[in-house]
């Protein structure tokens, strides 16, 4: 079977929104460590190898948004494409408290092999996507574990993460907190500001407008519930680009 490091789902769909999923799936190709990072089934389903439920919402919303997605097809723990190729977690080797046997010694060669094979062709996809859309918006869509290990549990249900170019984030944050049962994280769990990311590389540096969501990955574990999250995120965007007025 051909590997192939990305999917493109809607490719034709000619909607400004264009969803993207960084984290989407946990597969080691064959080529990577004969396809086995040397950790067991169940720490690969876990939200270090990829961002659960993430990837069933936005192939939904960007099919709600009547826009394209672009989606990885290889585990955060093999080469993390939302990492500036100079970060020094591109390569993760410790995990939320677990070891990846076999990013312990992974040699320059063996990383510039993860780059051109994965990270680069799943960017240079986003690319093409997004230069092919008129004035595009971008969503990029992460899900988030309800806990680390050792640490306080996180209340929050969805969070927005942005940098400086808070266009899209702000008017976001304020539909999202009008959502009486939602509990939102402004630039939580994490920050939005990591030079070289995602957003960075296909917004940040082309000004175009731009927001990245983040769900508690227990509230999408099940494709009713990612259908669930994209049919409520669909229209709360397109609201959000409104009274954004770009």
């Amino acid at each position: 079977m051909t590997y192939h490091p990305f999917e493109i789902s809607g490719a034709d769909r000619p909607g400004r929104f264009v969803c993207l999923c960084d984290h989407a799936a946990n597969t080691v190709p064959p080529f990577v460590a004969g396809g086995d990072l040397g950790l067991p089934p169940e720490d690969m389903n876990r939200h270090i190898a990829f961002d659960i439920g993430a990837a069933g919402v936005t192939r939904a919303l960007a099919e709600r948004l009547t826009g394209p997605a672009v989606l990885s097809n290889f585990s955060r723990l093999v080469i993390d494409p939302n990492r500036g190729e100079d970060d020094p977690t591109l390569v993760m080797r410790l995990y939320d408290g677990t070891i990846i046997p076999a990013n312990k010694t992974v040699s320059t060669q063996d990383r510039e092999h993860r780059l051109s094979t994965m990270y680069r062709p799943y960017h240079d996809a986003v690319a093409q996507v997004t230069a092919a859309q008129p004035d595009p918006v971008i969503v990029s869509v992460h899900s988030f574990t309800p806990q680390l290990r050792g640490r306080p549990a996180r209340p929050w249900h969805v969070g927005v993460l942005y940098a400086e170019d808070r266009r899209m984030a702000d008017p976001l944050l304020n539909r999202l907190r009008a959502e009486d049962d939602l509990c939102v994280g402004d630039n939580q769990p994490y920050s939005g500001h990591l030079t070289g990311d995602t957003m960075d590389k296909h917004a940040l540096r082309h000004g175009r407008p731009h927001v990245l969501i983040e769900i508690r990955n227990d509230l999408i574990s099940n494709e009713a519930d990612q259908m669930a999250w994209a049919d409520r995120l669909a229209p709360i965007l397109t609201d959000t680009l409104a009274a954004s007025g770009l």
